[in-house]
């Protein structure tokens, strides 16, 4: 029997999460505003089998599904939100769990880094998938467990504030966001990042 470790719905993507998860997914494309689902269990290849569920039995489109050494991932999205929300009752109901039995997200590391030295945004760069983090910028840091939260609060971040998503890492062991953006925007997207998280690891 599969074990959930994450469930995390967005209710509504944000246009640059929204374009970092265009980027890295290999299925279908979602828009800005849109409602998305992202499970996450073990045995990875569990996936599989749970999202032929949810595939036959609602309208939504797959963006993610990945087999990790441990872990499976899975994405779906849909401009309804009870779409969404369906074909994710389809997915717990087979597993036989609630959106309760998720593990809880642990934050395990954040910084704040003000004034970023050209060599050192040069070096984030090197290991980015979205925005450029450019010199002088201040950028925020987190690490997480379960990884899939990185996401979630990628989103919240950028609901709250006008930041850059230079990367986030939502899959394997721990979850890592870079965002990076003026100094007092990077402070409030960093209050709701971590308090998104915060709230649901209690």
């Amino acid at each position: 029997m599969a074990t959930l470790r994450s469930y995390i719905f967005i209710d509504q993507l944000q246009p640059r999460t929204m374009s970092y998860l265009s980027y890295i997914v290999r299925g279908f494309l979602p828009r800005s505003e849109m409602s998305a689902v992202i499970i996450e269990v073990a045995p990875g290849l569990a996936v599989e089998g749970l999202l032929d569920i949810a595939l036959k039995k609602v309208d939504v489109r797959p963006g993610i599904l990945v087999v990790e050494r441990q872990f499976g991932y899975l994405e779906l999205h849909s401009r309804s939100t009870a779409s969404v929300k369906a074909a994710a009752s389809e997915i717990l109901a087979e597993m036989g769990a609630e959106e309760s039995d998720a593990m809880p997200p642990e934050i395990t590391e954040t910084a704040i880094i003000s004034r970023v030295d050209p060599y050192h945004s040069f070096m984030i760069n090197r290991n980015r998938s979205g925005y450029l983090c450019l010199p002088g910028e201040t950028v925020f840091v987190l690490e997480c467990a379960p990884a899939a939260y990185a996401f979630l609060a990628a989103n919240e971040a950028e609901k709250a504030a006008d930041v850059k998503i230079i990367e986030c890492r939502m899959m394997g062991a721990a979850g890592r966001l870079y965002l990076s953006g003026t100094d007092s925007d990077i402070r409030m997207a960093a209050d709701a990042a971590e308090g998104v998280l915060r709230r649901l690891g209690k």
